[in-house]
């Protein structure tokens, strides 16, 4: 550790080491298998990469020197790298258990600390084992109106619906410039990941209230001899899918106990500084919510992916099949009737009316739904959250009126889905969205929709062919033909967070 330490805006260096004895760092190493294990020390061990994860090494002359050497060393340090590579690779052919890889890594070969580059590649390591560890959010990428030559400094820039301009992203310049946009006294760490498995570009936003970007700023050490600045640190993902104007934002996580305002502190300076580190001079960007969150990488990608699936939801991806290739302006011609042997052939036994009820409501399921919505197809989101804004529809021609008990019941302290929808819908139409509400003098009660499993729309549309929904009556934003998770309904149709919906 250097000897003077200043504070500075400069990143946190990725050589920088953190105690292996802290609990977040071998609770980090534990969730991951032990092929994963061996599989990250042999690429810490790469010639490309070892110089961030530089192993602790037998430092002796020669073998003959057993001055240094410890007799109660229960991992005695190899010599070279090499010698290393090769345990490392024996120990991927034996049987064992993790406990001892563990063990090996922080008591044995990097018993002087993790770097952080290290550790990035854990918390990657252990996406790559669980898809839906992370919750992501959409965001569209929007170009804005440039600034007058004679604008002033607080002008508000609009959204420009005509451009069709999207920014250059060049990692070094985009951290360059995303540092910029970071606290004096919070430091950061970037490391960027490509997955085999999804066409993204996944970056690890780590934070900590620091000042110091040397050791100094893991050095803080409680009463357990562990560094308080590590275990009170943030991480948030942002992944940049490829041929998108879209990003994916994850939400805040704590490595210890951290407060939720901090977390969400974070999560907010990301959202407000990506576009500013993004944008140029005369071409400013804004980032927007599209109202959709899945911990489904695949569902993010098929609705706000590069493919033609970002429109075409619900029964209209009949379109967006690149095998099909059908498009709405394609003429339908009808199907040529069936000759009376064929007829006679093809209804030899008549149906019932159970049959034909099921029948219909499958078929109603497949208009509704198209090629969407499939319990296999691996696409699914696991919540949707709506509000109905809608007034009582009237009886008999007269309104319904509510109770003024109701319409002066409070809204404030409730937990749950109110509070979740409240924070991403923002300020837009929270006063409509209150009990008791009235819209033009007709009564609007306060009704909340959670749909909530592995496969919400695919579930579903189960319940259409069931029978149990009506298909034909269902409204839209129900197929998932509207892209979001959360959103308000208005008139029949859905808008998501600020009107994101189509």
């Amino acid at each position: 550790m250097s000897r003077l330490s200043i504070p500075t805006t400069a990143r946190l260096p990725s050589s920088l080491r953190v105690d292996p004895s802290n609990l977040v760092v071998i609770k980090s190493l534990n969730r991951l298998s032990r092929e994963s294990l061996i599989a990250l020390a042999l690429d810490w061990l790469d010639e490309g990469t070892v110089a961030n994860a530089l192993p602790y090494l037998d430092r002796r002359r020669s073998p003959d020197d057993e001055a240094a050497a410890d007799p109660d060393d229960l991992y005695p340090p190899c010599r070279t790298v090499a010698e290393l590579q090769q345990l490392y690779a024996d120990m991927h052919e034996q049987r064992g258990s993790k406990r001892d890889v563990v063990s090996r890594v922080l008591e044995g070969d990097w018993r002087h600390g993790l770097t952080l580059y290290q550790l990035a590649m854990v918390d990657f390591a252990y996406l790559d084992e669980h898809p839906a560890s992370q919750k992501w959010t959409a965001y569209k990428i929007l170009p804005l109106t440039p600034p007058a030559h004679d604008a002033a400094d607080d002008e508000t820039l609009k959204v420009d619906e005509a451009s069709l301009q999207i920014p250059r992203f060049h990692p070094s310049t985009f951290l360059q410039n995303l540092q910029d946009q970071v606290l004096p006294d919070v430091k950061a760490h970037y490391h960027f990941y490509r997955p085999s498995d999804y066409p993204v570009l996944m970056l690890r936003v780590f934070a900590i209230d620091s000042p110091y970007n040397s050791q100094l700023a893991l050095s803080s050490a409680g009463s357990n001899g562990s560094a308080t600045n590590y275990t009170s640190s943030r991480t948030v993902y942002l992944a940049f899918p490829d041929g998108s104007p879209n990003l994916y934002i994850s939400k805040s996580q704590s490595a210890g106990a951290s407060a939720h305002g901090e977390s969400r502190s974070l999560q907010s300076l990301i959202v407000r500084g990506v576009p500013k580190a993004l944008s140029r001079p005369r071409q400013r960007f804004t980032l927007k919510n599209t109202g959709l969150t899945s911990r489904n990488l695949d569902a993010l990608l098929d609705r706000k992916g590069p493919g033609r699936g970002n429109a075409a939801g619900g029964g209209w991806s009949i379109y967006a099949n690149e095998k099909n290739k059908k498009s709405p302006l394609d003429s339908v011609l009808p199907s040529a009737p069936l000759s009376a042997s064929e007829h006679s052939r093809k209804r030899a036994s008549p149906l019932t009316q159970q049959r034909r009820e099921a029948k219909r409501a499958k078929l109603v399921a497949k208009g509704r739904f198209g090629d969407s919505a499939i319990v296999t197809d691996g696409k699914g989101v696991e919540r949707l959250d709506v509000v109905l804004q809608d007034p009582y529809p009237s009886v008999n021609g007269v309104d319904v009126q509510g109770s003024d008990d109701n319409d002066a019941a409070p809204t404030t302290g409730r937990r749950g889905p109110r509070r979740n929808l409240d924070v991403m819908l923002g300020e837009e139409g929270d006063e409509a969205a209150g009990a008791g509400a009235r819209t033009d003098g007709r009564w609007t009660p306060n009704v909340r929709i959670t749909f909530q499993g592995a496969h919400v729309f695919a579930g579903i549309r189960q319940l259409v062919e069931a029978g149990i929904v009506d298909g034909e009556r269902m409204p839209g934003w129900m197929t998932g033909e509207d892209g979001v998770t959360v959103g308000v309904v208005r008139h029949g149709r859905i808008k998501g967070n600020k009107g994101s919906g189509i």
